[in-house]
């Protein structure tokens, strides 16, 4: 009795598992090169010069390469170091750390006592230097006068002694007189040239007057300067970025006050590897993120300046990026997610099962013929970079061709195919 029950459920059992294994031994399973051949309706295997299942797909356009991800630091379009250019006490400051500023906008002011003094003393001097070159002109016009009556004194001179002389010679005279009057010719004429002279002297002396008046008014053009950089202006359009003085500081000519910043635009610094850089130009896309302001999105910019050198050590190439920032929300210094889309032209991409290997090199399956007249016919090809378990296709399979993925056992070209339900 025992025996017998035992024997109807172990018949039970192999009842229940027979539908499974029939179930199981019906499948054709993927991938291919675990697949036997399936048992036809006699229990023989197929044929295998019939018709190779096969799974498809059409080739499309894309590209391998990936996003570039680099990491860098904000700063402004344009920064500038506010500096004094006079010393003197710092009297005034009309802002403070992040207050916006405009053009021409009076910062700071320093104390211009000095510079007035050294201002009045520069007037004072051009005045005296003024009135030197009047009175050399002055000195002109008299050696001019002393000219006209030394040669009105000459031609009287000359006149006289030629009349005297006629009269000595016909002996109505001594011939004393006569070389009297012709001594007062000789001394007359020396008189017209010293005059002349005088008059080249005073006018040499009225154009150094006027070389030292123009140098005291530049020197007091260069004073007046002076003491407009007492009150330092803002010389951009944007925010303070920083502030180094107070009130009441004493600053020397050259120290920095305050540091501004346009932040209407903003620049990112990123150091990228020598083995991206290759993929990069100016002009090129890219996208920035920012983790201190994680729902204002993606913010769109271009790549403005490739260094040319790389870091001797870290190989690493200086690139800047530069990103709108109308509101000037974002602020410098903060840290800036760079997403770079290399540049390639759209290329046919296949999956590298695809490809078969064969005596000239790689080879595509491609479709032809519809329905039980399809077949795979293997057409060479020329590949570029693979990556991600795809590969460029460069020549030999056009966008939108039908080509061969996996299948179920080798195929030679020209055989027949049946395509399984994952085909494209």
């Amino acid at each position: 009795m025992y025996i017998i029950q035992n024997s109807r459920q172990s018949a039970i059992q192999v009842g229940l598992l027979l539908p499974l294994l029939w179930t199981v031994s019906g499948c054709n399973l993927f991938p291919p090169s675990s697949a036997q051949p399936s048992l036809g309706q006699r229990g023989r295997p197929e044929q295998a010069d019939g018709p190779v299942a096969v799974k498809t797909a059409k080739a499309e356009t894309g590209s391998i390469a990936g996003l570039l991800t680099y990491t860098g630091t904000t700063r402004p379009d344009q920064q500038v170091m506010l500096r004094s250019q006079v010393s003197g006490e710092v009297t005034d400051l009309t802002v403070d750390v992040g207050d916006a500023i405009a053009r021409d906008d009076l910062l700071a002011q320093l104390d211009g006592n000095l510079q007035t003094t050294s201002l009045n003393q520069a007037q004072a001097e051009l005045s005296a230097r003024r009135a030197e070159t009047a009175q050399a002109q002055i000195s002109i016009s008299d050696a001019q006068s002393a000219l006209v009556q030394a040669e009105a004194t000459f031609d009287q001179a000359q006149v006289d002694a030629s009349r005297l002389r006629r009269l000595a010679d016909q002996g109505g005279i001594s011939q004393q007189e006569a070389e009297a009057a012709e001594l007062a010719v000789t001394n007359a004429q020396q008189a017209v040239r010293s005059a002349q002279a005088q008059i080249a002297a005073q006018r040499q002396a009225v154009a150094a007057a006027a070389d030292r008046t123009d140098a005291q008014q530049a020197v007091l053009a260069q004073t007046q300067r002076q003491l407009s950089y007492a009150g330092l202006r803002s010389p951009l359009t944007g925010f303070v970025l920083s502030r180094q003085v107070d009130v009441g500081d004493f600053v020397d000519s050259g120290a920095t006050l305050l540091e501004l910043g346009d932040l209407s635009s903003l620049k990112v610094n990123v150091e990228v590897s020598e083995l991206d850089i290759g993929r990069l130009s100016v002009g090129q896309s890219a996208q920035v993120t920012f983790d201190a302001f994680p729902d204002e999105g993606v913010t769109a910019g271009r790549i403005e300046q490739i260094a040319p050198v790389a870091d001797a050590t870290s190989r690493l190439v200086p690139v800047q990026v530069s990103i709108p920032n109308p509101n000037g929300r974002v602020g410098s210094g903060l840290l800036a997610r760079v997403q770079f889309s290399p540049e390639q032209a759209a290329r046919v991409v296949v999956p590298e099962s695809a490809l078969a290997l064969g005596e000239e090199g790689s080879t595509v399956f491609v479709i032809e013929g519809e329905g039980e007249q399809a077949k795979a016919v293997a057409r060479p090809v020329r590949t570029g970079t693979s990556g991600q378990d795809r590969v460029e296709i460069l020549s030999g399979l056009s966008a939108g061709e039908a080509f061969v993925v996996q299948s179920d056992r080798p195929l030679t070209s020209g055989q027949a195919i049946r395509l399984s339900i994952l085909s494209e």
